[in-house]
């Protein structure tokens, strides 16, 4: 893919937005208070996605007698498939 935004061609779709996102860093917002940052490499027509360099957050939180609290667990992944069900809306 060239580097050159106007190759791109015209916005018409709403896919056409990411495919301009191809090779970038992404935030992805999963269901079950997950969050993922990585690389988009790849994705498809029902928005499932690869992603490289992942770093994941899970957020976790924790019922104490008096409060509540909330943690976060993150680890990171050389590649992840993202099916589009689990994409938050």
């Amino acid at each position: 893919m060239s580097d050159d935004a106007s190759d791109a061609g015209p916005v018409s779709e709403p896919l056409d937005l990411v495919k301009l996102l191809l090779d970038e860093l992404v935030f992805v917002k999963l269901r079950g208070d997950r969050e993922l940052k990585g690389r988009l490499h790849a994705y498809d027509s029902h928005c499932n996605l690869v992603l490289g360099d992942v770093e994941e957050t899970i957020y976790v939180t924790e019922d104490d007698e008096d409060d509540q609290e909330v943690r976060t667990v993150s680890r990171k992944s050389e590649m992840l498939f993202v099916r589009a069900g689990m994409v938050s809306s």
